[in-house]
């Protein structure tokens, strides 16, 4: 009996210590914000040439968005044009989506953003009409953020596993010399 005793002691303490998730235990997870540019942002500027806005992120993390010529392009941080490449989009018109998924790491003892996956809808090139998505991996780091890389969301079955994983191996990238990555197929435009 004492042998079931032990093994049943062990068995429970595998549970009560091995309880977090995966996610958790890998050092990444995702938190979620809506990106509604209608109510939940406050512009900062409108000119005949574009708009900017100040939008809520992730427990208050500074947000701003963009657009220009029909293009939309994200910074972060309290200093976002500071910490940004500038602005940064894809080549044909787009518009946002309507989720911006934030990746967060526990690397410094408390759950951080690191990166940002958002859904690009880009335009067809010659009509002009919705064609492809684009999910937009961006690293968020002081002074180094930028696109890291971009996965096209119809072509590829797992696209936002995909984005994940890009989005986990930011702050290793350098925003002036590496060339943004193009995870899997890749059809979006």
């Amino acid at each position: 009996m004492s042998r079931v005793n032990s093994l049943l002691t062990n068995c429970l303490l595998m549970l009560v210590l091995g309880t977090g998730s995966a996610a958790a235990q890998s050092g990444f997870v995702s938190a979620y914000t809506d990106l509604n540019l209608d109510s939940d942002c406050l512009v900062l500027e409108a000119d005949d040439f574009g708009v900017s806005w100040s939008c809520p992120g992730y427990k208050g993390f500074p947000l701003k968005v963009e657009e220009g010529d029909l293009r939309f392009s994200l910074s972060y941080g309290f200093d976002a044009d500071e910490n940004s490449v500038g602005f940064q989009t894809l080549p044909p018109f787009n518009r946002l989506g309507e989720k911006l998924e934030w990746r967060l790491s526990n690397a410094s003892g408390r759950w951080f953003p690191i990166a940002t996956i958002v859904r690009y809808h880009t335009a067809h090139s010659e009509t002009g009409e919705d064609f492809g998505q684009v999910l937009v991996v961006s690293q968020i780091a002081e002074g180094n953020s930028c696109h890291i890389a971009y996965v096209d969301a119809r072509a590829n079955a797992n696209a936002n596993v995909l984005a994940q994983q890009a989005a986990d191996k930011a702050g290793d990238f350098d925003c002036l010399t590496d060339e943004v990555e193009i995870i899997g197929k890749f059809e979006a435009y």
